[in-house]
């Protein structure tokens, strides 16, 4: 339901019984799938003689700033696979590569579509299917998170993507698009993330937030802080953990 605008918002807010959560919105790089072990293997694959753990953290890195600029206006919309191989093509002439073929470039592109999951993702995704709606809100376009979930089985009610926004996290737009699309108000959303950039973000439009542990997300030795923020309605060690919490609130 919607929040009458009669109602003065933070007595709603404050009011004792907080709307039911019925959708779980996820982010997926880092949150759901880990796209630096999965990049290693596939540079490791592909033989290209090169520290295949700070080639995955460049490509990673190159993608704030990217989408920073799209935010920004200097650049105008471009889609997350364009972007990665803007960021691919810097980072072969950077990194002195030149024996790839096209073909093999756009496959190595692609691998953003084949990232594998975290081993607690796919169990727990499908128990917390059972009680909510759970839906992508990622910044990966539509085909990339299609792919995605068929590559790790990843069992989405439906997929948002930036794409469907035309704007890209942290605009308003991208989560109050969620709750607008899905019919129901932005407290009956809780944003489910590993970045407190992206929770502080949700938090901002009203929807709950989730923060997970993925203290491997840049690998073993770059272990990422996980203290807790206050400011999040939980904070879970893994996706397990969780569907416990849930359970417990519930």
């Amino acid at each position: 339901y919607k929040v009458s605008s009669s109602l003065n918002k933070n007595n709603y807010l404050n009011m004792h019984h907080s709307p039911k959560i019925k959708v779980l919105a996820f982010d997926i790089f880092g949150t759901v799938v880990d796209w630096h072990s999965s990049i290693i293997q596939e540079v490791e694959r592909l033989a290209l003689n090169i520290n295949a753990n700070q080639f995955a953290l460049d490509w990673r890195a190159g993608y704030r700033p990217a989408i920073d600029q799209v935010l920004s206006g200097q650049q105008p919309w471009t889609s997350i696979d364009d972007i990665h191989r803007l960021i691919l093509d810097e980072l072969l002439a950077k990194y002195q590569i030149s024996t790839l073929t096209e073909a093999q470039k756009m496959d190595l592109n692609f691998i953003w579509h084949r990232l594998n999951p975290w081993p607690d993702t796919v169990a727990a995704l499908n128990q917390l299917k059972q009680d909510y709606i759970i839906c992508t809100l990622s910044n990966g376009n539509i085909r990339l998170l299609g792919d995605l979930a068929k590559y790790a089985k990843l069992p989405w009610d439906t997929i948002f993507s930036a794409e469907n926004f035309n704007a890209y996290k942290p605009s308003p737009q991208t989560y109050l698009g969620v709750a607008d699309l899905l019919n129901v108000a932005p407290r009956q959303v809780m944003m489910v993330a590993t970045h407190q950039d992206d929770l502080a973000a949700a938090r901002g439009c009203g929807l709950r937030t989730a923060y997970i542990e993925r203290p491997f997300e840049y690998g073993a030795a770059q272990l990422k802080d996980s203290s807790p923020c206050i400011d999040n309605n939980l904070h879970a060690t893994d996706l397990l953990n969780l569907v416990s919490l849930l359970k417990e609130k519930a």
